[in-house]
């Protein structure tokens, strides 16, 4: 049985009508599309875009949009209100970094962070999102208007990982959700029932191409036979596996695991063989494309369905634990 948590069935749907509407842009193409999936059903959106992240290509895509830097929660109430948006879109990334280096706050988020009891991401958007509530501003799941490209559970390439690949995956998954749960990333990287990487700050990416370079180094230390047969590019590549997740209580609203183009070419480059991610919570930029692209590179993309409970025991026999040391 599919986890439908009742909060996330409510903030995935879109209300009716085409006023009121706001999107708050960070960086890549997710806000182009939301954009564009909106203007597709007659919504013209009002764009907040953060100065420190989104791409000034927005000025050519919105009728109406206004420029507030990381930290500006108060201007960005007043702007939101004046546009008369009641429901509001998240879209687009914020960089861990940015929030923790780059932001300075005014009255109202330095308020706002000095009481939170945990300053990591989440805590910090999930208030902001609890602070535009109070002000009659109702977050909406940001695929709300792009679920073509959120799939559903089973195998999206020609091919099918294989038993090596599944293997890694079912492992992958179970340590990535621990990962997950404990708020530190949501990526790993798995080569031969090993975690190569866990995800930190970076991104996926950056972890994927992190683990490559671990591959690497570890092939370099045998003999040269089996150094070309597992360096990226080589002969036999990296063959690592990618692992995604979601995180249990992934609050879609404003923290949505993506995966684009560029992370399949990643993927290829770092030797990369298959990727597994949650089925319902992933959302695949250029869906057709991105897919398109991993058939060609021979790559299996498999999405699991998101299981309510019963999963402990999986979880216990893929990491070799016992099924209370998997908690």
């Amino acid at each position: 049985m599919l986890m439908t948590n009742p909060a996330e069935r409510d903030s995935s749907a879109i209300p009716a009508g085409n006023g009121g509407w706001g999107l708050i842009a960070g960086n890549g193409r997710f806000p182009f599309l939301v954009l564009e999936a909106a203007r597709s059903q007659g919504i013209d959106m009002a764009v907040l875009a953060i100065r420190e992240e989104a791409s000034a290509e927005l000025e050519r895509h919105a009728k109406r949009i206004h420029w507030v830097s990381l930290g500006e929660l108060s201007r960005a109430i007043e702007l939101l209100h004046q546009e008369g948006v009641t429901h509001a879109v998240m879209a687009g990334q914020v960089k861990h970094k940015q929030i923790f280096s780059a932001i300075r706050p005014d009255w109202r988020l330095a308020k706002l962070i000095f009481s939170l009891p945990f300053k990591n991401t989440d805590s910090l958007i999930g208030a902001v999102a609890g602070v535009l509530k109070s002000e009659g501003i109702e977050l909406v799941d940001s695929t709300a208007f792009l679920k073509p490209l959120v799939p559903d559970a089973g195998v999206l390439t020609r091919r099918r990982p294989d038993a090596r690949e599944a293997a890694d995956m079912a492992y992958g998954r179970a340590i990535a959700r621990q990962i997950a749960a404990l708020d530190l990333g949501q990526t790993v990287v798995v080569r031969d029932g090993a975690c190569v990487a866990i995800e930190a700050m970076e991104g996926t990416d950056e972890t994927i191409r992190r683990a490559a370079r671990i591959v690497t180094d570890a092939a370099r230390g045998s003999d040269s036979g089996e150094a070309s047969a597992h360096a990226p590019g080589g002969a036999g590549g990296s063959e690592i596996v990618v692992v995604k997740v979601s995180k249990p209580r992934q609050d879609m609203r404003f923290d949505v695991p993506v995966i684009g183009l560029e992370t399949v070419e990643v993927m290829r480059g770092c030797g990369a063989t298959a990727l597994a991610i949650d089925a319902g919570r992933t959302l695949l930029f250029d869906r057709a494309q991105l897919i398109a692209a991993a058939d060609a590179a021979g790559i299996a993309i498999e999405a699991f369905g998101v299981v309510a409970g019963g999963e402990a025991a999986a979880d216990a026999a893929a990491t070799g634990q016992q099924p209370n040391e998997a908690k």
